[in-house]
């Protein structure tokens, strides 16, 4: 214990203190106070099997046990100000000792910072998955019911941004439910290396105490022991793994949201925007601005960011642990708050999203038919690829006279290439259109209809 009441870890070969501007970097409590629930969990596991070792006795442990409840209840009143510790760790264990005492120190044998952090750390990312996992899942479902409201909405698709060819406003929106499902995917898959034990391996060598590491990892959730101690303190693959996986989904909700900002505007005039999720003007009173999608369409930079910075810092470190590792929590927790205030933003959006049916409908002209066409054409035994020609002749042709692409049936058609002499009016229609997309997958609203289906049966598959 210092003069000034802060617990420290260390300082017995020291003759004074850090200088305060080495304390300052140096300090995290500020930043790795939400691990106390883990620090508490690890000191009780850790506190059972120092008896079971027969380290301490049954009544040291209960006392530790007991001591740990009243700390809980301290943690539990708010974040701890102007407390002076160095970290979380440290402020358990000088919490502790006002508790219990001396016994406080018992909980310290065997074990280092090095594997007592990376193993809260550990434990904080699957709950953060956890969490992460459940809001995707509500942004799903909005998905899913306001797909629904546009089964029967004939929409246009983009390619090189430009009008190419019918779909509906469900298709769309679908388009952006399967990425988040392969992002679920990503979290799950990352889950088994994520649940690893380091707790034993001290700092690094292994502890000298006989723990069962085994018994330690099923206590603390985990799937098992981290295989080698040195790795199990100095790697964070871990981390950049999550980050990844997050860094993903925030590009994958990046692109949703720059579909909203460019569907939302009066150029396009596809959807329409609640009130509780547009903002307004300082000077234009007239503004219906697209902040929150705009804002989730940021964090996906954010996100490379953090993750890019983060591989930088590991990417040179020695075998062992490193001080350096101290920034995963910094990013972790960052990257954390991005994504899930991007989920709650972009669930709110969608779940109030208007289609503009007549806009969209309006939005689709004869042009975007002409693939159709060539492929009618056909299938009635004019080859591909001059049915292909034809029908450019004919786009051209049709601009040359101003006139609607659909005009040209018959004997009209005929007129530009003879191949063209069997297109009918009926051909020309969006919805007998989107009838032929029936495959699966496909714009169809059988297609989309048997999909949404498919989609609902995955959401906890």
């Amino acid at each position: 214990m210092s003069d000034d009441g802060e617990m420290r870890l260390w300082g017995g070969r020291f003759e004074g203190g850090p200088a305060p501007e080495l304390d300052r970097i140096n300090r995290s409590l500020p930043l790795d106070w939400r691990l106390w629930p883990y620090e508490l969990a690890v000191d009780r596991a850790w506190a059972r099997e120092l008896a079971i070792a027969g380290l301490i006795d049954k009544a040291t442990r209960d006392r530790i046990l007991d001591g740990l409840n009243a700390v809980e209840i301290r943690l539990e009143s708010g974040e701890p100000g102007m407390e002076p510790d160095e970290d979380v760790h440290t402020l358990g264990e000088r919490w502790l000792v006002d508790e219990i005492g001396e016994p406080a120190s018992q909980v310290r044998i065997g074990r280092s910072r090095n594997d007592v952090v990376a193993t809260d750390t550990r434990l904080w990312t699957l709950d953060a998955c956890s969490r992460i996992d459940s809001a995707v899942r509500e942004l799903q479902v909005a998905m899913l019911a306001t797909a629904e409201e546009g089964v029967d909405v004939p929409f246009p698709a983009y390619t090189h941004l430009q009008r190419a060819q019918p779909t509906t406003a469900a298709q769309w929106l679908l388009s952006h439910f399967w990425p988040l499902v392969r992002g679920r995917d990503r979290l799950r898959d990352a889950r088994a290396r994520i649940a690893r034990l380091p707790l034993g391996a001290a700092a690094g060598t292994g502890s000298t105490i006989p723990v069962d590491r085994d018994r330690l990892a099923r206590e603390l959730g985990l799937e098992g022991p981290c295989e080698n101690s040195l790795d199990a303190v100095g790697s964070r693959d871990w981390v950049a793994e999550v980050l990844f996986a997050w860094t993903q989904l925030a590009g994958d909700l990046s692109r949703l949201a720059e579909d909203l900002v460019l569907y939302a505007s009066a150029e396009f005039g596809l959807v329409r925007l609640d009130d509780a999720y547009s903002t307004g003007s300082s000077l234009m009173p007239q503004k219906r601005n697209p902040d929150g999608a705009e804002l989730a369409r940021a964090r996906g930079g954010t996100l490379l960011g953090l993750l890019t910075g983060y591989l930088a810092s590991l990417k040179g470190l020695p075998t062992g642990y490193s001080k350096d590792l101290q920034e995963d929590k910094r990013t972790l927790f960052s990257a954390e708050e991005a994504v899930a205030e991007t989920l709650a933003v972009l669930t709110g959006t969608i779940a109030t999203l208007g289609f503009l049916a007549d806009r969209a409908a309006a939005a689709i002209t004869p042009e975007m038919l002409a693939a159709d066409i060539a492929e009618l054409l056909a299938a009635g035994g004019v080859p591909f690829r001059s049915a292909h020609e034809a029908m450019g002749r004919l786009v051209q042709q049709a601009e040359a006279e101003n006139r609607a692409l659909s005009d040209f049936v018959g004997d009209r058609a005929a007129g530009v290439d003879p191949s063209l002499a069997s297109i009918r009016p009926e051909w020309w229609d969006v919805k007998a259109a989107l009838e032929r997309r029936s495959i699966a997958g496909g714009s169809s609203p059988e297609s989309v209809r048997n999909q949404i289906a498919e989609a609902r049966s995955r959401l906890d598959g």
